[in-house]
């Protein structure tokens, strides 16, 4: 014991110093105290000595700069710059224009909570409400999404009237420019709501609202073409679209071949110098029928016209349709989802260098400018689109599984469809808070570009979840096309918000983790930059500072990580009331993992991290789920912590709970390099994997809130548009939950009238006049089972057509040509 106990002593004082993250001679004078006791109680002379003697080595070794520098900062800053790969411009750019909120905290494996539960209620102003009011409320009326999906596929012109007269493309343009004005939060909830009657719609409102010139004028253009081109855009006398992806730059955008040669050429019948440019574009929406098009190409000088540069890099320019040169081709297709979209084409197109976004200033910044801007679009656009269909979706599934009846029970009662229902109303409720503070963080002045690759990737492959549970729900409902079906359109479009504005596959493999591991933790970028310093000495004082506190903080994230697991994260203090404070705690283990894992990885493989995308995607998914569950727990204590929504906001977290601990789990049994996945096993899960996926008695509880009214539902079906009508299904079969509800005691009698009695009567009507000619039921009971009936052939039924009504109509009219262009 006299040899142990000092041993244990060292041990408790630095595990306790590290846990707290106490300064390294806060833990020097701990653990010489604590030793001094173990002597003074009769611990073994020698062993005092000798771990005296290890604490005082280390303390003076990492206090002391002037021997820290050359013995661990000096070698360690030699190793970095031999194994980092130098940043490509591209990479330095996509960091450099990016900020970090939150999401840092994660990184950090202490996020303070506190911080961000004090963030301000996201709310709109009285102008904005009144517009979702207003204009939106009658924009949605108008939409009959059948016709625009299936017989004009487009918008017919008395929307697309609509829809430039209410400045709905202005949304982000100032108001001193003709615009709106309106904050991301409105702009979230307008494509929300939107989008829950027609993706169509969502997507044609959505993209001159993200990226688009409207955006990049806004920010980087010149006051002469601010003054011009913004009041056209926000009234739709210019309707715009945005030329970046081409047939062999999709998802890797830098490295789009089209070009623009400096030169001189006529223009206005002038003689100027301007740009001569290349272009081959596709998939680019609102082209076929756009005024106005951005477009992004590679710019060269090769006669040295602007300077010394031959080479100015990746540029921004404005071409006006009319433009001579300037081909926009004929449209694509995209899934039954027929938004305006296709190719645009151009060869030796000149224009002056006045029509460059920002003017020669901003030639070869077109990717500092992209960055920026595709971080807020892609916050916004898809999953306001992703949360608008999901809220919709769930209420409506849940009315139609109430109403819906096989073996005289209510389809949702079955427990298999009540599995569905619950993931329908976990995932919208989760999807709908992430889509929120995606858009609170865009209006709090970030350029959140992790947060809104995980919102993208998050929202849109749950959003393709709920769609798959909802066919499955509705069954033969959805599967029948036609202006009855509420849901088969966002089936089949729910692949083109997985494929768009960055692949999902790409977003979650190399951008969230990728991206993040970098830009967002305390020290990695410090570290980077310290690195590649050209500066000799400056580098050295740039990493002595960061490594110093990244080797304290990794010990700490390795103590707390062991620590929440042996513990079950119960043994601390966090934020949150007494009902969400365990999952905060648990939210604390798990980012103490996520930092543990980030910190072995990039040290363990530098550079080659980059191309472990599986590793990378799955610490991507610890990353999302822990910022995604802070905005769930964000929205649940701004909603004012309310009771009813206790079993979504759980099924949502132990959920994401589950997948987080899925993630670490595969992270480590295929960690790359095999004996650190092993030896990191015990630290990160001492008692092996615990959390499980949302049980029964949960599951039924969410579905039960889906098929009953209560203020939860009424909370999660906030914000789309449910207004029964003509052209909503969903709308009329929502507002019909609680008519049915009413009507089942007396559904319930009569059916038992049916079994036990002898009745005569085969039809409806017969059985309900012999049930009220019997006294089984009154006259009144008798209005309400012929409602009840009404209502639920309503929700049940499906359309029919004649042969001629399902043919293409431009295929029949004579005018149309055989065969089809492909595309490259």
């Amino acid at each position: 014991m006299s040899i142990f106990l000092p041993i244990l002593a060292l041990l408790v004082a630095s595990a306790f110093a590290a846990y707290h993250r106490l300064r390294l001679a806060v833990w020097a004078a701990l653990a010489a105290c604590l030793l001094v006791a173990c002597h003074l109680l009769g611990a073994n002379h020698t062993t005092v000595i000798a771990l005296a003697a290890l604490t005082a080595a280390v303390a003076v070794l990492l206090l002391i700069p002037v021997i820290r520098k050359p013995l661990i900062t000096a070698p360690a800053l030699g190793f970095l710059r031999k194994a980092l790969p130098p940043l490509s411009q591209t990479e330095r750019i996509a960091l450099e224009t990016g900020s970090v909120g939150f999401e840092g905290d994660l990184f950090s494996g202490k996020p303070d909570w506190s911080k961000l539960l004090a963030y301000p209620k996201p709310q709109l102003s009285a102008e904005e409400q009144a517009f979702l009011d207003g204009p939106v409320e009658a924009l949605c009326k108008q939409i009959n999404d059948w016709e625009i999906t299936h017989v004009h596929a487009d918008l017919p012109p008395p929307l697309w009237d609509f829809i430039k007269q209410h400045k709905f493309f202005g949304m982000i343009i100032p108001k001193q420019y003709g615009g709106l004005g309106f904050s991301a939060l409105a702009h979230h909830k307008v494509i929300q709501k939107l989008a829950s009657i027609s993706s169509v719609v969502s997507a044609t409102v959505g993209v001159p609202n993200s990226l688009g010139p409207g955006e990049l004028i806004n920010h980087y253009g010149t006051q002469e073409q601010k003054d011009y081109y913004l009041p056209r855009l926000a009234s739709g006398i210019e309707v715009p679209c945005f030329g970046l992806t081409g047939p062999f730059a999709g998802s890797d955008a830098t490295s789009i071949p089209d070009f623009g040669i400096v030169c001189k050429g006529e223009w206005n019948g002038a003689n100027v110098l301007g740009i001569k440019l290349t272009f081959d574009k596709r998939y680019i929406t609102l082209a076929p029928v756009s005024t106005l098009i951005g477009l992004a190409f590679r710019m060269y000088d090769p006669d040295a016209l602007l300077g010394d540069t031959r080479d100015i890099g990746i540029t921004l320019a404005l071409l006006p349709r009319e433009t001579p040169g300037v081909e926009v081709g004929r449209r694509h297709f995209p899934l039954n989802s027929p938004f305006q979209n296709g190719p645009i084409h151009g060869r030796e197109v000149f224009i002056p260098l006045s029509q460059l976004i920002g003017g020669v200033d901003m030639a070869g910044k077109g990717w500092n400018m992209l960055n920026e801007c595709l971080a807020v679009g892609r916050s916004i656009t898809l999953p306001s689109t992703a949360s608008g269909g999901a809220k919709a979706g769930a209420v409506v599934t849940g009315a139609y599984a109430r109403i819906r009846k096989q073996f005289g029970l209510s389809v949702g009662r079955f427990e298999g469809v009540e599995e569905a229902l619950a993931r329908i109303g976990g995932k919208a409720y989760a999807i709908s808070a992430l889509s929120q503070a995606t858009a609170a963080a865009v209006d709090r002045g970030d350029v959140p570009s992790v947060p809104s690759a995980i919102a993208k990737y998050h929202c849109t492959n749950a959003g393709r979840d709920i769609a798959k549970d909802i066919m499955d729900v509705i069954g033969g409902k959805g599967i029948i096309l036609g202006p009855r079906n509420f849901a088969g359109r966002s089936w089949q479009a729910a692949p083109i918000a997985i494929t768009v504005e960055g692949a999902n596959i790409m977003t979650r493999s190399l951008l969230i983790f990728g991206q993040g591991s970098i830009l967002c933790h305390p020290y990695i970028l410090k570290e980077m930059k310290a690195a590649q310093d050209p500066d000799g000495k400056a580098g050295l004082e740039a990493l002595d500072g960061a490594l110093y506190a990244h080797i304290g903080g990794a010990m700490s994230n390795a103590t707390r990580s062991f620590w929440f697991g042996l513990t079950g994260s119960r043994l601390q203090v966090t934020a949150g009331d007494a009902y969400t404070r365990k999952f905060f705690r648990k939210l604390n283990r798990y980012a103490a993992n996520l930092a543990l894992l980030t910190d072995v990885s990039l040290g363990a493989l530098g550079g080659r991290l980059k191309f472990k995308e599986s590793l990378s995607g799955r610490l991507g998914d610890v990353l999302s789920h822990l910022y995604m569950m802070g905005a769930v727990l964000k929205r649940h204590h701004d909603e004012g912590c309310p009771e009813a929504d206790k079993p979504l906001l759980a099924w949502a977290f132990h959920n994401s709970a589950y997948e987080i601990e899925l993630a670490l789990s595969q992270a480590l049994r295929n960690f790359p390099i095999k004996p650190l996945g092993w030896l990191l096993w015990p630290v990160v899960f001492p008692w092996g994997r615990r959390a499980v996926a949302p049980g029964d008695r949960l599951s039924h509880r969410v579905a039960s809130l889906l098929m009953n009214p209560n203020e939860a539902r009424d909370r999660l079906a906030h914000g789309v548009f449910l207004t029964p009508g003509a052209h909503n299904p969903g709308g009329r079969i929502n507002s019909y939950l609680t008519r049915a509800i009413l009507a089942e005691p007396v559904e319930r009698k009569f059916l038992k009238a049916l079994k036990t009695k002898d009745i005569e009567a085969l039809d409806f009507a017969s059985q309900l006049d012999e049930g009220v000619r019997e006294g089984w039921i009154t006259q009144d009971e008798r209005k309400q089972l012929e409602e009840l009936r009404e209502l639920t052939i309503d929700t049940i039924s499906v359309d029919d057509f004649d042969a001629h009504e399902l043919r293409a109509a431009s295929y029949y009219d004579g005018h149309a040509q055989p065969g089809t262009r492909a595309v490259a």
